[in-house]
């Protein structure tokens, strides 16, 4: 048993690690909501934009058009006449509100029922002690489905299962933060992620006038991918080297935790019923699709490089999800009448409220920076530079993702992030003959790396909590207290052997020419 003197120096410790979080947390908070701080960079090109108007800031523009481009003073009458009218039609029109709006009804839908919670608990309470490590990482990547509440799940039943089987918690509560945190953007499954980002580089694209159509299925292959690898190496990892400074026989197993988490009757026959209607719809599918002139083909029987299939993916996943949900809840006993359907998309729809706040600036922010030609000029100047430097896209990619694990610490949100940077490096990606799907592939990646090292990471006191909370119940002697270093010196290496896994993993597959997404080379 740990001492009076002992407990109270490890009680003083942690004050001073949360203190120190406390002090970091309060600067962080003093950013302005991503809402109001786009409104800011709103007034910032408003001026912006005058000034380099005046001054005559502009490109000869010898990559695409041949004409000398000038950036467009904003503030006049006529601009800020257009801007006052067109607002609605900005913010409606939006690919990213388009997208999300729809996929959060649907994912919203089979997160509510409690889809995603019961099938996660139910693979992971039937895996043997031995696969144990490999079950819970892989997961937890998956589990950013359920965005921000997958994490605390990963992290919850990190330290329950490890618990239960003798090993130690700390490093069930790490293992699950390292591959849900870490692995945010890689999943077996199409997220709320997928097509939020999807969107915003979609929009990006009309900066140098380019539309074209971007789905949440343009990275898909990679990711899929991601998850595997990462499951491997972040395993191997965690068993080769944290479990030395870890892993320990614990003097409890919490079986009594465990068995909570177990699937009800309702839960197992919601899930047989999904399970057929997941059947059922890729039948449907195959007969839209594999015909030779069928539904989803186009007039020349092909599906690329487009077609009915590649534009409908979106309704696609949202038929797909809504199926799910909708047999999962019935089989369950969540959903009884029509009208409990209406109501869970509704949640769903609420769900997406704080985005399609923040979207409203966004939208506005973006339109203004298309308007303007700002980066225009600076995409079309950074693509020339890059093509007399002869800097192939491949280097470009690894800059892209180092410049995106610099900035992820500081600012956690990976759509405010994208916003700020898809208007520079998606057209510049175009202008160079790279597809803009490899630019937000890029993004993704470094956006997955630092997550877990971030002070602002929200999931942080989640984690400190369930450690403290461990260490209270284990109380073994000579114990150190887990705190902020602790865990920061344990998740850094996370870090770096994500980062280098996904950066090899890109490097094999931008060499080997392969898709990363349904017909993206």
């Amino acid at each position: 048993m740990l001492s009076r003197k002992r407990r109270k120096k490890l009680i003083s410790k942690r004050d001073k690690e949360f203190s120190l979080i406390k002090i970091v947390e309060k600067w962080g908070n003093r950013l302005p909501h991503p809402f109001v701080l786009f409104g800011i960079f709103i007034l910032i090109i408003l001026l912006l934009s005058n000034v380099l108007n005046k001054i005559g800031f502009g490109v000869d523009d010898t990559l695409m058009s041949n004409k000398y481009i000038l950036v467009e003073n904003l503030l006049s009458f006529n601009h800020l006449r257009e801007l006052i009218e067109k607002i609605p039609d900005i913010y409606i029109r939006f690919p990213s509100l388009k997208i999300v709006l729809l996929m959060m009804m649907a994912i919203g839908l089979v997160e509510k029922v409690g889809f995603f919670n019961a099938l996660m608990r139910k693979y992971l309470l039937g895996v043997p002690k031995s696969y144990l490590t490999a079950a819970l990482i892989f997961t937890a990547i998956n589990a950013n489905v359920m965005s921000d509440a997958g994490t605390i799940f990963a992290i919850t039943m990190g330290g329950i299962l490890f618990s239960s089987v003798g090993r130690s918690p700390k490093l069930g509560i790490i293992v699950g933060f390292a591959a849900a945190s870490g692995g945010f953007t890689a999943n077996i499954f199409v997220a709320g992620t997928d097509a939020l980002l999807a969107g915003i580089t979609q929009e990006a694209l009309l900066t140098i006038g380019k539309e074209e159509v971007i789905n949440p299925l343009c990275n898909y292959y990679f990711m899929v991918a991601s998850t595997v690898v990462l499951t491997i190496t972040l395993t191997l990892f965690t068993e080769k080297f944290i479990v030395k400074y870890v892993d320990r026989d614990v003097r409890f197993e919490d079986l009594d935790s465990l068995s909570k988490f177990k699937l009800n009757i309702d839960e197992e026959r919601g899930l047989k019923y999904s399970f057929y209607s997941i059947i059922i719809f890729f039948l449907i599918m195959i007969f839209l699709t594999v015909p030779q002139n069928s539904f989803f083909r186009n007039p020349q029987g092909l599906f690329l490089p487009t077609s009915p299939l590649m534009t409908s993916i979106t309704t696609i996943i949202f038929f797909l999800f809504s199926i799910i949900g909708i047999t999962y809840g019935v089989g369950k006993g969540a959903i009884k009448t029509s009208k409990d359907v209406a109501k869970l998309f509704q949640e769903g729809v609420i769900q997406a409220a704080p985005l399609m706040v923040t979207l409203l600036s966004s939208s506005i922010f973006i339109y203004l920076l298309n308007k303007s030609n700002i980066f225009k000029v600076l995409s079309i100047k950074g693509a020339m530079q890059l093509k007399d430097l002869n800097m192939n896209s491949y280097l470009l990619l690894i800059m892209v993702i180092l410049i995106t694990t610099l900035i992820n610490p500081i600012m956690t949100s990976g759509s405010t992030k994208w916003v700020l940077l898809a208007p520079m490096v998606v057209p510049m990606f175009s202008i160079l003959g790279i597809s803009p799907a490899y630019a937000q592939l890029a993004f993704r990646i470094g956006d997955s790396a630092t997550n877990i090292i971030s002070p602002l990471q929200p999931a942080l006191p989640v984690v400190l909590g369930l450690l403290y909370q461990y260490q209270e119940k284990d109380k073994i002697d000579g114990e150190e207290g887990s705190g902020f270093g602790s865990v920061f010196s344990l998740t850094l290496p996370y870090s770096i052997v994500i980062l280098f896994s996904l950066i090899i993993l890109l490097t094999i597959w931008y060499h080997l020419e392969l898709p990363i997404g349904p017909g993206i080379y």
